[in-house]
């Protein structure tokens, strides 16, 4: 039976887990918020967790695997669940070295932006006059309450896609279902026809969700150019009651 709790203590969440009773063999970082902790830990429990788990292992020690294993959650650190405004979905992490980083779309300071990225600072030029930066480290999104996770946490070097279908989504959904279990509403940003499927996670009578085509060069010209994501995720903010995202990056960072 789930903790009851005190009117001193209202639960952010429709819904919350009952916390499980004896430890994972492979446990979620204790650095994640407890917020996450609480709404992911069971998913630790789960059959699927520990194959999941054992085969990133066995990748990482014949191949390359990004991001670094230090790197993989760092959406849930850098945007705890209870801080989340908008939460935007990727699919797969970067898969050349020193890309992924553990944020969807973003790179680490000092390596080449990727076209997708290119493409997201392109519309947000042309939707709200901030000219592109240099680097592509975004995490002063994430940072504001963008949460940047992708569906998949981890690939093969050069292998897109390597590690889907091996667990992650399970864990990415439940973490889909967290968002939306929130009391206090959340913009959905659905990029591309594989983040529009995870509509079904969503609650869209308490949220709001902006889908548009995905920023690769395949399909940005196809609806992603002119869809004004940045400014229509703004309106609906000032509409919840919530402050806008600052949307202009730093002229420089330094890695973390």
């Amino acid at each position: 039976m789930a903790k009851k709790r005190t009117a001193a203590t209202p639960s952010l969440f429709e819904g919350d887990p009952t916390p499980p009773t004896t430890a994972p063999e492979f446990p979620l970082p204790a650095d994640l918020s407890p917020s996450w902790l609480t709404q992911l830990e069971p998913e630790t429990h789960q059959p699927y967790w520990n194959d999941l788990q054992r085969f990133v292992a066995a990748e990482r020690s014949t191949h390359s695997v990004f991001p670094p294993a230090v790197d993989v959650f760092n959406a849930f650190r850098y945007t705890p669940l209870e801080s989340i405004k908008v939460f935007l979905l990727g699919q797969d992490p970067y898969p050349g070295a020193g890309q992924a980083h553990g944020l969807c779309f973003s790179v680490r300071p000092g390596v080449r932006l990727p076209a997708s990225l290119r493409n997201i600072y392109q519309e947000l030029q042309d939707d709200l006059g901030i000219k592109p930066v240099k680097h592509g480290y975004l995490a002063s999104w994430a940072r504001q309450g963008v949460m940047m996770l992708n569906a998949c946490l981890t690939v093969r070097a050069d292998a897109p896609n390597s590690h889907a279908g091996k667990g992650w989504e399970k864990f990415t959904d439940a973490a889909i279902r967290a968002v939306s279990g929130r009391k206090q509403p959340v913009v959905f940003l659905l990029w591309g026809a594989y983040a529009q499927k995870k509509i079904k996670l969503i609650d869209e009578s308490r949220h709001v969700v902006l889908k548009s085509a995905h920023p690769s060069p395949l399909s940005a010209s196809n609806g992603f150019f002119g869809s004004k994501p940045f400014s229509k995720i703004n309106a609906a903010l000032e509409q919840l009651g919530e402050p806008p995202i600052d949307w202009k990056l730093p002229e420089t960072v330094a890695d973390e």
